[in-house]
């Protein structure tokens, strides 16, 4: 009598097939998992076979997942993420390295209460360094590979590959009293240059023909928070930053509508070998957390 052999999921596969839908290319995911376009092709292929479905459409662009495909992402993560915790200790190889990470200020409160503190305190030798700065400077520190990992908003410059993460809520807010925007010149107070909700409330107001001068600016949310507070100007935030000193502003106070942004995660093309796992399970935990829920509605942690 023999044993009936059980179907087995090859955990390099998984890997592949994670890298390919993460970065929409198979050509990215060969380069990131240092293997030919031809392997990656081939594990791809296997890891449908194995599972009798389709996981990725080929198209033009580039590759997107079905919507099998989808649901193995979503029910191989953890398993991914449980087998190279358990190997860690079993064998005592815990990740090491250093890790660059850059975000956008308006975020890094909600990051630095939540998500990192349970990085370090999973991979204690891993070495973070976490600093903000607007989205347009973390685009051309990730160019220059200054950062090895960030947060970045497709606004002013939208960078290459990475992956959506969530959608930002810009919202014109103003102070609670009074009733700003019925003055000849619509005072706002702003961001420096490179910033995305800069770029979103000029662009709209001249779009709109709307007249608007800078009374404040500053590189501090906090600081540009306070001067709408306070009554000196309105600005663009996310919808979450919105305080009880401030209301929401639109239409019926003759401010025009707002595109939203995409908050992505993107991946310096040349990381240091020792600290690629590292940065890797940084990206991981950080797609996890924020993926398709931002950093206010990300998951209790473990």
């Amino acid at each position: 009598m023999t044993e009936a052999s059980a179907a087995t999921l090859d955990l390099e596969l998984l890997r592949s097939f994670h890298a390919a839908a993460r970065l929409g290319s198979l050509a990215a995911a060969a380069e990131q998992r240092h293997r030919t376009l031809s392997a990656i092709s081939m594990q791809i292929k296997r890891l449908e076979q194995a599972l009798g479905a389709r996981l990725l459409e080929r198209g033009p662009r580039g590759v997107t997942p079905t919507a099998t495909g989808e649901a193995l992402l979503q029910e191989s993560r953890e398993l991914l993420r449980l087998h190279d915790a358990m190997l860690s200790r079993f064998t005592g190889r815990r990740l090491a390295g250093k890790v660059r990470l850059g975000l956008p200020e308006d975020y890094a409160r909600e990051l630095l209460t939540g998500v990192l503190p349970e990085f370090t305190a999973h991979h204690p030798d891993v070495l973070l360094e976490a600093v903000t700065a607007t989205s347009g400077e973390l685009a051309r520190q990730l160019s220059r590979s200054q950062l090895a990992l960030a947060v970045v908003l497709d606004r002013p410059h939208r960078l290459p590959d990475g992956e959506a993460l969530w959608q930002t809520s810009p919202v014109w807010a103003g102070p609670r009293a009074g009733d700003l925007t019925q003055r000849p010149s619509v005072p706002l107070a702003l961001h420096e240059v490179d910033c995305p909700y800069r770029e979103l409330a000029v662009e709209s107001l001249e779009a709109a023909g709307t007249a608007w001068h800078a009374v404040f600016t500053s590189t501090s949310i906090h600081a540009v928070e306070t001067a709408v507070e306070a009554g000196l100007a309105i600005s663009v935030i996310d919808r979450e930053r919105l305080t009880p000193a401030m209301r929401e502003l639109g239409a019926e106070e003759g401010l025009p509508a707002l595109k939203p942004c995409q908050a992505r995660l993107h991946m310096a093309r040349h990381i240091d070998a020792a600290s690629r796992p590292a940065v890797e399970a940084l990206a991981a935990l950080l797609r996890e957390r924020l993926q398709a829920r931002g950093p206010w509605r990300a998951l209790p942690l473990a």
